[in-house]
Formats: C-alpha cells, sequence, structure tokens
C-alpha cells in the first residue's frame, strides 16, 4: 500500500500491500515461552662431600622458582591490563557520529527514560538509515528533534519507525516526522504508551506487526517480533545492509533492561534466541542504547542468560 503525500519524491509502502495498514503476521503472539609429598632430604652423609650442600641447592632453586613466579605474575598482570584496556567501553554522551560505509548513522541524545513511575537518566540512540540517495528511515527518534533533524540534513525523511512505546524511543517522533510529512510506524500494542507522550491527536500512521514488511526507498525492512521489554516491542532488519534494529531488546552484552530490571525475562530470552540470533552472523545488531554488536558476538553470550 502507497502513503501518498504532496511533492514526495519516494513513498512508504507495506511491501506486497494488502490495503491494510498493519501487517499480517503476528509471529510475537507465538513467542510465549559448570603436591605431591615433598621426598625426604638426603643426609649429608649420602650425598657425599663433593656435591653442593643441599640448603644452598635449595636456596637457588628457591630462588630461581621466585623469579619465575614473579615473572609470570608481571606478565598475568600485564595482560589483564591490556584486556581491562580493550574492554572499557567508551563513553556515551550526547553527539552526531557520521554516517558509515552502509550509510547508517547514529546520533546520541540525552533524555530521561519515565517508567512505572520512576525517572532514570539516560543517552538514547536514534538510527538515520540512508534508503536511496536521496531520503533515510528515522529509527527509535528519541529526545532531541533538532539534534535528530540537523543530522538529517537535506535528505527527505520517508518513514520514522519506532521499536516499541517507552518514550526514550518515540519523544521526538511527532517533530521528526513532520518536517517531511513522514508516515510514523509503531506496533498496535504500543499506542497506549504512545498516548501518554504524544496524546490521542497524533496516533501513528503504520500499526505494524511481526512478520511484516516496509518498503521504504530502495530498501525493504523486515519487522521481527521480539516482545519481553514490552508486549509490542519489534526489531527493524534491513537484509541488504545486514543490520537490525535491536532496540531495547538486546545491548552489547547484554539483554536490554527497562529501568534497572526486565519486564518478562523468559519472554524477551525466546526473542533473543529465537529470533535476533537466527540471523546471519555478521549481522550487525545496533541497539537503543550503548555501542553496536553483532549476532555471532553475541550468541557466545546466549548461554549465560539462560
Amino acid at each position: 500500500m502507497f502513503w501518498n503525500r504532496k511533492n514526495r519524491k519516494k513513498d512508504v509502502k507495506e511491501a506486497g500491500g494488502s490495503g491494510s495498514t498493519s501487517s499480517t503476521v503476528t509471529a510475537d503472539e507465538a513467542a510465549d515461552e559448570e603436591r605431591d609429598e615433598p621426598e625426604a632430604p638426603e643426609t649429608a652423609a649420602e650425598t657425599g662431600a663433593d656435591e653442593e650442600p643441599e640448603g644452598a641447592a635449595a636456596a637457588k632453586d628457591d630462588t630461581a622458582t621466585e623469579g619465575d613466579e614473579s615473572n609470570e605474575d608481571a606478565t598475568a598482570d600485564d595482560v589483564k591490563a591490556e584486556d581491562d584496556e580493550e574492554a572499557e567501553p567508551e563513553p556515551e554522551v550526547p553527539g552526531i557520529g557520521e554516517p558509515d560505509a552502509e550509510g547508517i548513522q547514529r546520533v546520541r541524545t540525552e533524555g530521561v527514560l519515565q517508567v512505572d513511575g520512576e525517572e532514570f537518566d539516560v543517552v538514547s540512540n536514534t538510527w538515520i538509515v540512508d534508503v536511496d540517495d536521496e531520503g533515510v528511515v528515522v529509527i527509535d527518534p528519541a529526545h532531541d528533534a533538532e539534534a535528530i533533524l540537523e543530522a538529517v540534513g537535506k535528505r527527505e525523511i520517508y518513514l520514522v519507525a519506532c521499536t516499541n512505546g517507552y518514550n526514550t524511543h518515540i519523544e521526538a517522533a511527532v517533530e521528526v516526522a513532520e518536517r517531511d510529512e513522514a508516515p510514523i510506524a509503531l506496533h498496535r500494542r504500543e499506542i497506549r504508551p504512545w498516548r501518554r507522550v504524544h496524546g490521542a491527536e497524533h496516533r501513528p500512521e503504520l500499526e505494524v506487526e511481526g512478520g511484516g514488511k516496509l518498503q521504504a526507498g530502495d530498501k525493504e525492512v523486515d519487522i521481527l517480533p521480539v516482545p519481553g521489554t514490552s508486549t509490542g516491542s519489534v526489531a527493524y532488519y534491513i537484509p541488504e545492509l545486514g543490520a537490525v534494529f535491536s532496540g531495547d531488546t538486546l545491548r552489547k552484552g547484554e539483554l536490554g533492561t527497562v529501568g534497572e530490571g526486565y519486564v518478562d525475562y523468559t519472554r524477551q530470552l525466546h526473542s533473543v534466541g529465537e529470533v535476533l540470533l537466527s540471523l546471519p552472523p555478521d549481522t550487525r545488531i545496533l541497539p537503543d542504547r550503548g555501542p553496536e554488536t553483532t549476532v555471532g558476538g553475541e550468541a557466545k553470550n546466549f548461554e549465560a542468560w539462560v
């Protein structure tokens, strides 16, 4: 189905459009569910007068052993220091990154996650994706519409896609979409939290379902069902770019939390194991917070989460 807007160079359509703004497959609803004893020293009579005194030999051995152990400890400390250096994450501060070779750009904006009456300071990722020579898709427009629009620049916004209805994924959605009259995509089960942020008058134009597809510019976008952090959480997978936008479902080295905890850990784990980690190992995972990772990298962590 095509959404016609005045002076649009490219429209967003639902692949294999059926005349409905919701896709037909609801795969997310099916997601419900490791010294030996020392020898006695020889006497001086047994060893003979020409042999080196035992005490001197022992002292030599002890000195050599201590030296070896000291070197081993130093080496181990050096390795640990190097590992700690490598493991130290880059600081997450607001800023606009440059588009990479695939035309994917990260914008980090600072805000407050509001959930269950609590507030948490966060730095959230918004992803801007080139889908042809003239336009982009904006995924999870977080806190600062001005910064996001600055990063978009003169490119046209064809689609604003939100992974769920938490304010860290939708806060700037309306303002970003309005600039080019772009449709906003959100799962139908996320309308209630959406209204808490934007009211009833700014309803998303596209109610997406897991298993559906969208066409934006030259790129086809698969909608993956990943319930867990929220009942309507989805991920957006662009096979041509080898990238999946996972929202808060999966972050580098961890299952995503909402605030300081999990909403439905079992269901979220199922979504990660059965949906996200079933993608090709070199697929880039681009989350709502923190650095990117890959399917292959996170598959190594899965057993620790079970």
